[in-house]
């Protein structure tokens, strides 16, 4: 018979709801709950950090376990009304907790001039657009050292330094997001070790990609897309031996594509649309096992496309249109893929079609078939060098056509000249 185990006491079974209960309910600090209440949103007075409470509310808050009194530790605001302001003297009881604050869609808000430097992070997502006198200041985010995520899209930002002088002093910042934001300038000279994550997409950025990125051994994520830059693609960019995702698009860079990109093995999307790019499409991406997003459109690469079907098929997203110079060989690439935008190659690596018939070409029913399909349309595409040499048959002929009517003119004077002669004889 197995010996009894002994039973927790009946009385401490009773108490250890109330226990639990008296431990993770600590009453706020009374500063922070009055700097909460002064902002004019509603936070239930008995707990504003139980967000089961705040489901309602157009803020969210949470807070720390702190005896004998709770901190808060970030606040999420989320379709401000008109009403909400921000002072400075309200955020600054929260100046020593606050770690993270947000703002999304908050458009009509005026952005907070001293915003606390013990903050983690801070986002700001379309908001701070309808006040024209004061948007989000480059100058007060520059005070904030202790960053370590920065996120503002779709939110414009005043400043009139370089990006520099904002990120100058944020030494522990691992992410980086200034989206849409109207940020002008130069790609900084210089940036912290730390970053993992760079995003200035959608801005007014120009100059070229300047070697500091390439520096970045830990970034795993850069997305420099629809900005003015220019020049070339940096062969130092294979440095970045942990990058991810590189998007460049809808920039003005030129050039061709650096071999280096090859060593970015653990590369998984790339966009490089809509730029100057020449030269041909290197064969080195179909050996980036674990490349899965690739778009080369718009640019001005010619010659053959050197994939092959099941390098094409094991890309989730794969875009090559648009480039005139640039076909695709018909014998190793099926007309099934529908490469919208790229004609088939001629027997001298020529695209066969014309410019107008690649428009025609586009549409449902024009399909190039690979075995031959659609007989009529291939034999009227006639390639330039047949056209030549057609032209120089009928040159040929009219020219052989010239000596024979001189030859015949000559015979009818010499005959003419003969029988004149001889009468005189």
């Amino acid at each position: 018979m197995k010996p009894q185990q002994p039973q927790p006491p009946l009385l401490l079974l009773l108490l250890l709801p109330l226990l639990l209960t008296t431990v993770s309910s600590y009453p706020l600090n009374p500063k922070q709950l009055k700097a909460l209440q002064s902002l004019n949103i509603s936070t239930p007075t008995n707990d504003p950090c139980n967000n089961n409470n705040n489901q309602s509310s157009s803020s969210s808050i949470t807070c720390d376990d702190a005896s004998p009194y709770r901190h808060i530790n970030s606040i999420s605001f989320t379709n401000c009304s008109s009403t909400l302001s921000l002072p400075s003297k309200t955020l600054k009881p929260l100046s020593k907790s606050l770690l993270s604050l947000s703002f999304t869609n908050c458009p009509s808000l005026s952005p907070p001039y001293h915003l606390p430097i013990s903050l983690h992070s801070f986002s700001a997502v379309s908001s701070f657009l309808h006040n024209n006198r004061t948007k989000l200041s480059g100058l007060f985010l520059a005070r904030l050292k202790n960053l370590k995520t920065l996120y503002i899209s779709s939110t414009p930002i005043q400043t009139s330094r370089r990006l520099y002088v904002i990120l100058g002093n944020m030494h522990k910042l691992t992410s980086l997001t200034i989206s849409n934001s109207n940020l002008t300038g130069l790609i900084p000279k210089s940036f912290h070790s730390n970053l993992r994550y760079i995003d200035l997409s959608n801005n007014s950025l120009k100059g070229s990609i300047r070697i500091s990125i390439t520096r970045l051994k830990n970034l795993k994520s850069l997305n420099l897309s629809h900005n003015s830059l220019s020049g070339q693609i940096p062969n130092k960019i294979k440095s970045l031996t942990f990058l991810k995702n590189l998007s460049l698009a809808s920039n003005k860079l030129s050039g061709t594509i650096p071999n280096s990109l090859s060593s970015i093995s653990e590369l998984t999307h790339l966009d490089l649309s809509m730029n100057q790019l020449n030269g041909t499409v290197p064969s080195f991406f179909s050996e980036m096992k674990n490349l899965k997003h690739l778009n080369l459109a718009d640019n001005s690469f010619h010659g053959v496309l050197p994939f092959n079907e099941s390098f094409i098929k094991n890309l989730n997203f794969f875009e090559i249109g648009r480039n005139s110079e640039l076909c695709y060989n018909k014998t190793i690439l099926s007309s099934n893929l529908k490469l919208e935008g790229l004609a088939p190659c001629d027997k001298y690596g020529f695209p066969l079609w014309s410019p107008s018939q690649k428009e025609e070409s586009l549409s449902g029913e024009n399909d190039y078939d690979v075995e031959g399909g659609n007989e009529e349309k291939t034999e009227n595409l006639k390639t330039k060098e047949e056209e030549e040499e057609e032209h120089k048959g009928s040159n040929k002929t009219l020219f052989g056509l010239g000596i024979g009517l001189f030859s015949l003119v000559f015979l009818i004077l010499f005959l003419f000249y003969l029988a004149k002669r001889c009468r005189l004889i």
